[in-house]
């Protein structure tokens, strides 16, 4: 048997037993546009399973701004910024950003995971020491193995670890700290508590970088993010226009002039890959000139999540509690969460099973979230869905 034989047998073997334990992940395909409602198998579903939390993501003025951009800019840009050139609108959207969220500057990458995972290696050192929620997004967490900074890790929102974390970076000799956490942890809805881990890096000297993706649009005034919505700054900020800001790709970083100059000559994913195309570029402006304005929409949003949350619990359901758009169901089972999800799909309800390893074994969960653009009817529609599946599978009573 030849080595290449051997090895996908090897891997047909991981396959089976992916399989076997009910965790394999199957895609499901849309046709036509991504929105609160989505055409799945022949057939319209309501759709409570994307970050589309403003409803933005077949918004005909973020259309009409691609195509214009398009128009003026082609296609692609063929390349990396320092090679092929910076268009104009890629410093026009880097700078609406940063005056967006109230820093000096901002750079774009290709998605919040190259940003993320750009982020710690050229601006740390083996002097220095990150530390890291236990929850933060895979992003991070891979970011920061590619530093050769001190790694320490503190439990969930648990700030008397934090602070015995700080204590122990500075004790080892750290020349700086930076704590990197998510602003909203994305399987749970849960936001960090920012004032808190704020203050205890104020204390130790620490600095503070929060990844936003799951607020930036909306939460906060104007939707400027967690830190905003707390009132207080993050040092540096990561996030993407791929969830609330048009949900198509791109990520950012965000921060002080010498930060984001430093990672424009030495982050490796924005060195080697290529830049946004303009299409991207030019509906991530228009998106922003929209949320600004977008008071309405947030007020539905969380207005929806309310009720949504509430519909819910009062059917018996298990929830994680929270205020969120995020409104994680609870299953405990891998393979039961598939069998609810393919349920619901039979009832015209589109949600995805979250299981190992996106979420601990044991831990297996429907992350439902909500969309600006959902109607009253639509949630009632969903609630009689789940209530039908929940009795079905013996999830409730």
């Amino acid at each position: 048997m030849t080595d290449r034989t051997a090895f996908l047998n090897h891997l047909g073997g991981v396959l089976a037993g992916i399989e076997a334990e009910g965790l394999t992940k199957r895609e499901r395909l849309i046709h036509g546009a991504q929105g609160a409602h989505v055409q799945m198998q022949g057939k319209q579903v309501l759709n409570l399973c994307a970050n589309n939390y403003l409803g933005l993501a077949d918004d005909p003025r973020l259309v009409q701004a691609a195509k214009d951009a398009m128009d003026a800019g082609g296609y692609g840009m063929a390349s990396v910024r320092f090679i092929c050139g910076t268009a104009d609108q890629h410093r026009r959207l880097e700078l609406r950003l940063a005056q967006f969220l109230g820093t000096d500057d901002s750079i774009l990458f290709a998605a919040c995971f190259d940003a993320n995972g750009g982020l710690f290696e050229p601006l740390l050192g083996p002097e220095d020491a990150v530390i890291s929620d236990s929850l933060n997004h895979a992003s991070i967490i891979d970011g920061i193995r590619l530093c050769k900074a001190r790694r320490y890790r503190y439990a969930n929102a648990d700030m008397a670890d934090l602070e015995a974390q700080l204590q122990t970076a500075r004790a080892d000799g750290a020349r700086f700290i930076l704590i990197a956490t998510d602003g909203v942890f994305s399987m749970d809805g849960y936001l960090a508590k920012l004032p808190e881990i704020r203050a205890l890096a104020d204390v130790y000297g620490a600095m503070l970088m929060v990844d936003d993706c799951h607020s930036t649009g909306f939460m906060g005034p104007q939707g400027r993010g967690t830190p905003a919505h707390f009132g207080v700054t993050a040092d540096i900020l990561t996030g993407t226009l791929g969830k609330a800001l048009g949900g198509a790709l791109g990520g950012y970083i965000a921060g002080p002039q010498a930060v984001i100059d430093v990672l424009r000559q030495r982050a490796r994913p924005y060195l080697f890959s290529n830049a946004l195309p303009p299409a991207v570029v030019g509906a991530g402006l228009a998106a922003l000139d929209i949320v600004e304005a977008a008071d309405d929409l947030r007020a539905a949003l969380f207005d929806n999540a309310r009720y949504w949350r509430a519909g819910l619990e009062a059917m018996g359901f298990r929830l994680l509690p929270g205020s969120h758009p995020i409104v994680p169901v609870m299953l405990e089972e891998a393979k039961l969460a598939q069998a609810m999800a393919a349920d619901l799909a039979d009832r015209g309800v589109h949600v995805a099973g979250f299981f190992f390893p996106v979420v601990p074994k044991g831990q297996a969960r429907i992350r439902t979230q909500m969309n600006a653009r959902l109607t009253r009817d639509d949630l009632d529609f969903a609630l009689a869905a789940f209530a039908a599946s929940g009795r079905k599978l013996g999830v409730i009573a």
